[in-house]
C-alpha cells in the first residue's frame, strides 16, 4: 500500500471500540516455553483526549514516571491540535473559517491532514474526512439520536468533498473552500496519536508497554514481561466487553476494529450505527458486525478498519488481499462467519462455538 513509507514494523491498534481490552495471561511466545517471572507490576496513568479515556501501561521501567508526564504533554498537544470539539484547536478554527480564509497550523496537523487526504484518493472517497456535518446530524452515541430530515441530510451530504480541502505544506495552512464544511480527523486522529506515543516509547528504550486509546486503539509495544507474547481477545459482537470471539498472540503490534454493536440506535425496528457512507450519508449497508485490521501502524489500521467496512465482505477482503503487504484483515459476518486474509489463517484462533472459521 503506497501509504505505508517510512513507519514502524508491525504495529496493531484496537479500533472503534471493538477489540476487547481483554488481556489474556499465560500464553507463552513460543507456545511450548513458560517465560520468566515478571519483576514489577506495571506503572499505569490514565489521559482524556479526542473525548476519550487513554490509558497506558508501562512494565519494567526504572523512568515509567518521566515518561508518563511527557505523554501527558504531547496528547495534550494533540487535543489542542486534531481536536474539532474542542474550542480554541487548530481543526475548530479550520472549520470556524471555512468558506473564508485559510488557517496556519502544527506540522502534526499538516501530516494528519495530508494523509487523510491520501487515504481519501486511495480509498475512492469511501473515506473523507470532511464528514464531519454528517457525524454531528447523526449524532449517534451521544444521546438524542434519530434519523435526520431527508433535506437535512441532503445539505450535509452536498458539503462532503475532500477534494475541497487545500493544504498548503509550505505556508502550513489549511482551508475548506466551501462554508459549511466540517473537518474531522477522527478517523485517524486517534491513530497518530497511537504511533506518536509507540514511536515515542520506542526510542526511549522501553521493552514492554500496552496504550488503550479508549478500548478503539490498543498497542503492544515489544512482549510481556516475562517474555511471552500478549495474548490478545477480540471482543464478541454480540456479547458484553470482555467476552471474546477468539485471540491472537502479538508482539510489538497493533490492533483496530470498526464495528456497528456498540454505537448505534434504533428507529422504527431499524438499527443504525455510527459508521457512514460518504456516498449515502447514512450508515452502510451490508451484512458485516465487524472487521478487523491488523497494519504496520495505527494510522493505517484506523482508516482501514472504517473504508473496508464500508466496502463490504466481497470488496473488502479482495482489496486487502490486493494490497501486497503485511496488513490483515478479519470480518465477522451477520450470519456469524468469520473470513480471514491469507495471512492470519494460522495466528488466529477462534474460541467461541458460536463462530465459524470460513476457510
Amino acid at each position: 500500500m503506497r501509504l505505508k513509507q517510512g513507519m514502524h514494523k508491525l504495529a496493531v491498534i484496537c479500533g472503534l471500540l471493538a477489540i476487547s481490552s481483554v488481556i489474556v495471561s499465560g500464553c507463552s511466545g513460543n507456545g511450548d516455553k513458560p517465560g520468566k517471572q515478571a519483576s514489577t507490576e506495571p506503572v499505569a496513568r490514565q489521559y482524556y483526549i479526542f473525548d476519550t479515556v487513554v490509558n497506558i501501561k508501562l512494565y519494567d521501567d526504572a523512568k515509567a514516571e518521566e515518561h508518563l508526564d511527557h505523554i501527558d504533554t504531547m496528547l495534550k498537544t494533540l487535543d489542542k491540535e486534531l481536536s474539532r470539539t474542542l474550542e480554541g484547536s487548530q481543526l475548530y478554527k479550520v472549520n470556524e473559517e471555512a468558506g473564508k480564509q485559510p488557517v496556519e497550523v502544527s506540522e502534526n496537523t499538516v501530516a494528519v491532514v495530508k494523509r487523510s487526504i491520501a487515504y481519501a484518493e486511495d480509498s475512492g472517497g469511501l473515506f473523507d474526512p470532511t464528514v464531519g456535518g454528517l457525524v454531528d446530524l447523526w449524532n449517534i452515541g451521544n444521546g438524542g439520536e434519530h434519523v435526520p430530515e431527508p433535506e437535512d441530510l441532503q445539505r450535509e451530504l452536498n458539503l462532503v468533498g475532500y477534494k475541497d480541502i487545500v493544504l498548503d505544506e509550505a505556508k502550513r495552512t489549511v482551508f475548506l473552500k466551501r462554508p459549511g464544511m466540517v473537518l474531522d480527523l477522527g478517523g485517524i486522529g486517534k491513530g497518530y496519536a497511537a504511533d506518536e506515543v509507540a514511536r515515542y516509547l520506542r526510542e526511549e528504550g522501553v521493552k514492554s508497554a500496552l496504550v488503550d486509546l479508549g478500548g478503539s486503539s490498543i498497542i503492544v509495544i515489544g512482549s510481556k514481561p516475562n517474555g511471552d507474547s500478549w495474548n490478545i481477545g477480540l471482543q464478541d459482537p454480540d456479547s458484553s466487553r470482555g467476552i471474546s470471539v477468539g485471540t491472537i498472540r502479538l508482539n510489538d503490534h497493533v490492533i483496530d476494529t470498526s464495528g456497528i454493536y456498540e454505537r448505534y440506535f434504533i428507529e422504527d425496528g431499524v438499527m443504525y450505527h455510527h459508521i457512514l457512507d460518504p456516498r449515502t450519508g447514512s450508515p452502510a449497508q451490508n451484512d458485516l458486525k465487524s472487521v478487523t485490521i491488523l497494519a504496520d501502524n495505527a494510522m493505517d489500521a484506523d482508516a482501514l478498519s472504517t473504508f473496508v467496512y464500508v466496502m463490504g465482505l466481497e470488496d473488502g477482503l479482495q482489496y486487502m488481499e490486493n494490497l501486497g503487504d503485511d496488513t490483515e484483515a478479519m470480518f465477522i459476518t451477520a450470519d456469524d462467519k468469520i473470513y480471514v486474509t491469507s495471512g492470519l489463517k494460522d495466528s488466529f484462533q477462534v474460541s467461541s462455538a458460536q463462530y465459524t472459521l470460513v476457510e
